[in-house]
């Protein structure tokens, strides 16, 4: 299992959605600085937090808000965008 600590801000408003069994599943992205001046970069990080945990910490991440955040890293690659 790979495990990962990030600690940054989140991009925007968590969102609660459930799966078709009714599990809830709270989704928000983490924004991570890198760098300074015009080496700055940022990468961005999905978090998922499944079950009731998820339930509990909908209303207090809200864009903006700065998170430590631990768990497991999944990784996928996009070829757009988004």
């Amino acid at each position: 299992m790979k495990q990962i600590v990030i600690a940054g801000t989140i991009g925007k408003d968590a969102v609660l959605r459930r799966t078709q069994a009714g599990e809830p599943v709270l989704g928000f992205s983490v924004a991570v600085d890198d760098g300074y001046g015009e080496n700055k970069s940022t990468m961005w990080f999905d978090v998922n937090v499944w079950g009731k945990r998820g339930q509990s910490l909908e209303p207090h991440l809200k864009k903006g808000t700065r998170v430590t955040v631990a768990g497991e890293l999944g990784a996928r690659q996009h070829e757009a965008k988004t």
